[in-house]
């Protein structure tokens, strides 16, 4: 059966969306900080329009679920809702760390791949993922944590693919293993995240609008007043 999928991100700087129409996946991805709300929902009729789809042909729509942005991650999951809502279709949550590790599987043949990104003040989201059957795999939990607080025992002794922004803002952490630094995926894209809702969407993992929510991973976020401003 030939599955069609519209994926949406914006959990990251990067605004993203794809179609998948069997083994076609078109894409659109702009790195455009703040101008999300703007840009998704012309994007999704763009990927729609070129693919000769409407919202009513599709089977699901997947949705970067974060950790991310959290003003990212509400705008795509509010875009998600309204799209899923609207047109009574299921969706799936897709990690942003996973499919950055899926990106480096398909592209560089990856095999274990650690996914951060920062996370600001002074923390990382951070995932370790394997290779299973061509399927980015989480190893044991995503978390936001310190980068001096990450516990190297943790990490085998296999030679590490490294994506995400968090390399870049904390070099230091490449020397916690036999690291590698792929510099060209820095955010997770939404053409990286169709063999994951592929498999989410054949494990039966769709479900309703209103049982699908985010995932920050962070709970509470510190936010400060600037100065002279009550």
């Amino acid at each position: 059966m030939s599955h069609k999928f519209l994926i949406i991100d914006t959990s990251t700087e990067a605004c993203s969306v794809a179609v998948v129409n069997g083994d076609e996946v078109i894409h659109q991805q702009d790195v455009t900080p703040r101008s999300h709300t703007k840009m998704v929902l012309p994007m999704v009729d763009n990927m729609l329009n070129e693919a000769k789809l409407t919202l009513a042909d599709l089977d699901a729509i997947a949705w970067g679920r974060g950790p991310g942005s959290f003003t990212g991650v509400r705008i795509g999951t509010g875009i998600m809702q309204g799209l899923a809502l609207g047109a009574d279709k299921p969706v799936i949550g897709i990690s942003t760390l996973a499919t950055m590790a899926q990106q480096a599987m398909d592209e560089a043949d990856a095999q274990q791949v650690i996914a951060a990104i920062d996370a600001r003040m002074g923390e990382v989201y951070w995932g370790v993922f394997n290779n299973v059957d061509g399927i980015a795999t989480l190893v044991g939990e995503e978390i936001v944590i310190k980068p001096e607080l990450i516990d190297d025992s943790v990490l085998n002794q296999a030679q590490y693919v490294a994506v995400g922004t968090a390399w870049d803002a904390y070099p230091a952490l490449s020397e916690l293993a036999d690291i590698t630094v792929n510099n060209d995926i820095l955010y997770p894209s939404s053409h990286a995240m169709a063999p994951l809702v592929k498999a989410a969407f054949d494990n039966n993992e769709a479900v309703d609008v209103d049982q699908a929510s985010p995932v920050y991973v962070r709970d509470t976020v510190t936010w400060q007043k600037l100065p002279g401003r009550n």
